[in-house]
């Protein structure tokens, strides 16, 4: 496999054979291929533009510096056996002839834009480039947080039916994948943002307009991951609120037994001391008779915790 992938395109989008005419150079370095390191040290960039094309971490962000202009995008990890909001991220430094690309992992919307430009159909410019990126990783993330709206509908669902109680353990996925996926969103949406107003020559207005449907691209899918967080939050306090009302309504029933028996200790404990003089202690008749008056004891206290709403629900 080669070390750096080199793309020569006219201004029209086309592969240029014998590098002849105006366009740009499109250099692409994967680092997970052996030699892709090297070859890029090889080309001679600036060290600074070096350091930021081979950072271990890396936040959406333009930075112009000099005549060019650095520039980090993330996008969903579609890989095998990964999980999509741990965002593999895309660098580039951005001239009006050369763009030089890294990348550590592989990106499927990156592979989208290769592809493209094999068919000749390729991206007019350096900013072209980066219009037609930015949109192939919109269109890869949005199955992504279409499956999380999709996701947290059905919990909602089910938070309000109340037969089956939402997994806690999924409602926290959900907000966990949301919560990850804006954190790069907004960077994002800035970043495209900077680039589309920056006064570079390169930059055409064509440019500008493709930069800008890319932006609210981007930032729909950031409000929409906002308002998956959101709603996620809604299910979990209903569900806190489910399980605060079932826990008072266990509450009121040991509360009622409670009040049910209180009086019925009471009689059955006084007749119980061991002191002379207890009444009926010599009275064939006189258990029946304390059962008796226990017995309308409870029922009068049903039909008074009936009265009060307690037992039934609340009576007028």
């Amino acid at each position: 496999m080669t070390a750096i992938k080199v793309f020569q395109l006219d201004r029209l989008g086309h592969v240029r054979g014998d590098g002849a005419g105006e366009g740009f150079v499109w250099k692409h370095a994967d680092l997970a291929v052996e030699g892709a390191r090297d070859a890029l040290e090889a080309l001679g960039l600036d060290p600074l533009v070096m350091q930021a094309l081979l950072a271990a971490e890396t936040r959406p962000r333009c930075t112009v510096h000099g005549a060019g202009v650095l520039m980090n995008l993330r996008g969903v990890n579609l890989n095998p056996g990964a999980e999509p909001e741990d965002m593999v991220s895309l660098r580039l430094w951005l001239t009006a002839d050369l763009v030089v690309s890294v990348q550590l992992r592989q990106l499927r919307a990156l592979t989208d834009v290769v592809e493209a430009v094999e068919r000749n159909q390729g991206p007019e410019g350096p900013a072209d480039l980066v219009a037609q990126l930015a949109l192939r990783l919109a269109d890869r993330a949005e199955p992504v947080v279409a499956g999380l709206n999709e996701s947290i509908d059905g919990l909602e669902d089910r938070a309000l039916d109340g037969s089956v109680p939402p997994s806690r353990a999924q409602l926290a996925e959900i907000r966990r994948a949301a919560i990850v996926l804006r954190r790069y969103m907004f960077p994002q949406r800035d970043a495209l943002s900077t680039l589309e107003i920056e006064t570079l020559p390169w930059v055409r207005s064509q440019d500008r307009s493709r930069l800008r449907e890319a932006t609210e691209r981007v930032t729909r899918l950031a409000e929409e991951l906002d308002a998956i967080r959101d709603r996620a939050q809604l299910v979990q306090d209903q569900i806190l609120d489910q399980r605060a009302e079932a826990m008072n309504r266990q509450m009121l029933i040991l509360s009622v037994v409670a009040a049910l028996f209180l009086p019925l200790g009471l009689i059955t404990g006084l007749l119980g001391i061991n002191v002379g003089g207890m009444p009926g202690a010599e009275t064939p008749w006189a258990f029946w008779a304390v059962c008796a008056i226990l017995g309308v004891t409870a029922v009068f206290q049903l039909w008074f915790f009936w009265r009060i709403g307690l037992v039934g629900g609340k009576r007028d």
